[in-house]
């Protein structure tokens, strides 16, 4: 596989959120392994580039835990069965890594071994100063809190320089473009007019813990094959949290 060269890469360490409802593709359920594929090419690209990657995947396209509540599951078992889901679903990523040959490295909020290495800030940055790629799965290892909490926690933990949040959409809008035509995107907004306009881009929890620790996000489409190189290289796609 061919290194990946740019001109200049604005973010030397970043924490990537990944949604696991995008890793279904066209199936509806499960993993995509095209889908699958293509995310593990864009992230081993940021490697070949000197980028420290970590990320933090949603389990959405297996089993959510408020879905799981609103049909009759316990809340804290349903939580806890959506954390299994965002380990199956690292396990996957990690895999198709390694097919690459990259090093990456799943670490669990609960422990697991030998599935994964219990997650610690200090062994995390151990290995991304090594090289390899960090997987960090099981949510933040407790119910009530989401994968964009847990996304937000990590980011902040390792002191990355940006968390890059992968959705379907290109960017934040107005309002759901997918429903209202009218919809006009941001190519940056404050925290502070996120929450005047009562926007939700994350979780009001994960929202709040970037702005109080100062940490920028950029809320990008995901799907689309080269994208994330050009976030890295910072070309205006998505937009920008500040």
């Amino acid at each position: 596989m061919p290194k990946f060269k740019v001109m200049k890469t604005i973010y030397n360490k970043i924490l990537l959120k990944l949604s696991g409802e995008s890793l279904m593709g066209h199936q509806g359920y499960g993993i995509d392994p095209e889908r699958l594929g293509d995310y593990a090419r864009q992230i081993a690209q940021l490697a070949d580039a000197g980028v420290k990657v970590a990320i933090v995947i949603g389990g959405g396209n297996i089993f959510r835990g408020l879905s799981g509540a609103a049909k009759g599951f316990d809340r804290v078992k349903g939580d806890q069965m959506g954390m299994l889901a965002t380990v199956i679903n690292s396990l996957a990523l990690s895999s198709a890594l390694e097919s690459l040959g990259k090093l990456a490295k799943v670490l669990t909020a609960v422990g697991m071994f030998p599935i994964g290495e219990h997650y610690s800030p200090s062994r995390a940055q151990d290995m991304l100063d090594e090289g390899k790629i960090v997987i960090i799965a099981g949510g933040t290892g407790n119910p009530f809190f989401t994968t964009d909490t847990a996304s937000a926690l990590r980011a902040v933990e390792l002191r990355t320089d940006v968390m890059l949040k992968g959705t379907r959409v290109d960017g934040i809008y107005t309002a759901d473009p997918e429903k209202d035509p009218t919809a006009t995107k941001f190519d940056k907004i404050t925290y502070d007019e996120i929450y005047n306009r009562g926007l939700r881009i994350m979780d009001l929890t994960a929202t709040t813990l970037c702005r109080e620790n100062g940490m920028k996000i950029v809320v990008f489409d995901m799907d689309t094959p080269g994208n994330l190189a050009k976030v890295i290289a910072g070309e205006p796609i998505g937009t920008l949290v500040y």
